[in-house]
């Protein structure tokens, strides 16, 4: 069986191992690999590497044994609309995602995600996209159970800058957490080298643990006797950062299942009816991607988090609710 694919504008400048698995979804990336090797893709009727970039015109050559048509998709009426829209253009959807969705499919994620449910929602405006070109995608990650703010690149040239203005530091992200405990400071910095999350096995008998540097500030916002409602902003963006840092200080976010003080957590949710984590994204402030116009998207505190605060004792800002 041979597969043809043309090279637009839009897909040029990517990798052809890249540019294939977006067009090959069904093919184990092994198998593909192998086709490469194997003189199997070619490019403009020349052997293909797999690093090498695309241009537009580019014809590619596939040649397979067996068909890789992914299954139909589901139809985009059919698909639940979850978050809501704090702002849109032609390059940027910010999102305010509800806990509990992720933003990803994985290992143990059953149902829709952010990913299908935007661009489910793309769709339905009348954004289609043809076979194989980019889709909209979440450009950074937001824990499953972390409720707030998300930025999903509508445009391949969107989703290069946001990874770069991500990677670089340029974007402020503000969180709001209550976390066990009281606070004697106003404010303070956490400077804590984090274990790399998803590092192998074989890397860590190689080099040891790769511990990253991680740096999160926090400010009080309000205390209550057993727990103190914080704002927190980081200047790096380690996975988990937030929920391990604040462990680490003694001082664990209420109602998180991973790194929580778990019959505290029980006590939140009987006494406080407290039935998920206390972690949101409150703001989020970037550069445009493409016009570089300061762009600043703001979610306020979810109600399930709100009504907890005077069960805790605690005097909520206003701020909190208009997330300003």
């Amino acid at each position: 069986m041979r597969l043809d694919f043309k090279v637009s504008e839009d897909a040029a400048g990517q990798r052809l191992d890249k540019f294939l698995r977006r067009r090959m979804e069904n093919m184990p990336l092994s198998h593909l690999y192998k086709l490469v090797r194997t003189k199997k893709v070619r490019v403009n009727g020349a052997r293909a590497q797999v690093a090498q970039l695309l241009h537009p015109g580019d014809e590619v050559t596939v040649h397979v044994l067996q068909s890789v048509e992914p299954p139909p998709p589901k139809p985009a009426a059919a698909v639940r609309q979850d978050f809501k829209v704090l702002y849109e253009d032609e390059h940027v959807l910010a999102c305010d995602k509800p806990a509990g969705l992720a933003i990803h499919p994985g290992t143990g994620i059953t149902g829709e995600t952010l990913v299908d449910q935007a661009r489910a929602y793309l769709e339905r405006q009348g954004l289609t996209t043809p076979e194989g070109e980019f889709k909209p995608s979440p450009a950074h990650r937001l824990d499953r159970e972390t409720s707030g703010v998300v930025v999903v690149a509508k445009t391949r040239q969107a989703m290069v800058r946001l990874t770069e203005i991500f990677t670089r530091g340029e974007a402020d992200k503000t969180y709001v957490a209550l976390a066990k405990g009281r606070f004697q400071r106003e404010t303070g910095t956490i400077d804590l080298r984090l274990a790399e999350h998803q590092q192998t096995q074989a890397s860590k008998q190689q080099r040891g643990v790769n511990l990253q540097a991680a740096l999160t500030h926090w400010r009080r916002l309000a205390g209550g006797p057993e727990a103190t409602l914080l704002e927190l902003t980081i200047e790096t963006g380690r996975t988990h950062q937030i929920r391990r840092h604040l462990e680490a200080i003694g001082h664990p976010i209420v109602g998180d299942g991973k790194y929580g003080d778990f019959p505290f957590n029980r006590i939140a949710q009987r006494q406080w009816g407290l039935k998920r984590m206390f972690l949101h994204s409150q703001r989020l402030s970037l550069p445009h991607p493409l016009t570089r116009k300061r762009l600043v998207f703001a979610s306020p505190l979810p109600p399930e988090l709100a009504d907890v605060l005077p069960k805790a004792g605690i005097q909520a800002l206003a701020a909190l609710h208009s997330g300003g």
